[in-house]
């Protein structure tokens, strides 16, 4: 029996969950910096900051490589599986998130925008991803990080962008899966209270 090719998509049981441990709580009410990143779009560098309208950007640590097994030690960092899950979460709701009134959706990470963009083919993402290898991104907003292999990587957060101002957090994500839906309820109930 060969194995599923998309076999990152599946959440085991029994993951640590994360806490909330107030790295995030700086960030509702916050003009996001100037910070032009590398995207999928032919590595044409987007400024979130100087988009207008409303944007969704989900921060991922790492997505997993085709055909290479999650390592078991990755399930043990609470919060830490589930970027691709994650990702295909917005690409399946992502036409619902517009008619909610979503312009500019965006996943970000520090990996490369090579490894970003076969990745957006390979689960055919909608829309792009951003690379912040220098961390300046990460750094100017004081998201939180932890290392893996020697490298930095961005816990997950996702940030609602309004004009460049920060409007929501949700920290931590959990299960990453289903971050697209929390998305999807909080876009409604903004419809319901105006």
């Amino acid at each position: 029996m060969s194995a599923s090719p998309i076999q990152h998509l599946d959440l085991p049981p029994g993951l640590p969950v994360p806490i909330d441990d107030g790295a995030c709580d700086h960030l509702e009410g916050t003009t996001l910096p100037s910070i032009p990143l590398p995207s999928t779009a032919s590595g044409a560098p987007v400024d979130v900051s100087s988009l207008s309208g409303l944007t969704i950007v989900f921060c991922y640590p790492r997505t997993g490589e085709a055909g290479v097994p999650v390592a078991a030690e990755w399930d043990l960092i609470p919060g830490a599986r589930g970027c691709t899950p994650q990702a295909c979460a917005f690409r399946d709701t992502s036409a619902e998130l517009h008619k909610l009134g979503v312009d500019h959706i965006f996943g970000l990470s520090t990996q490369d925008t090579a490894y970003q963009t076969e990745l957006k083919e390979r689960v055919h993402l909608p829309y792009e991803l951003l690379s912040d290898t220098e961390l300046m991104w990460v750094n100017g907003l004081k998201l939180p990080t932890f290392e893996w292999e020697g490298q930095p990587l961005v816990k997950r957060i996702t940030v609602a962008v309004r004009d460049g101002k920060i409007i929501k957090k949700w920290y931590p994500v959990f299960p990453s899966n289903k971050n697209a839906y929390e998305v999807i309820g909080w876009l409604k109930g903004q419809q319901n209270s105006e």
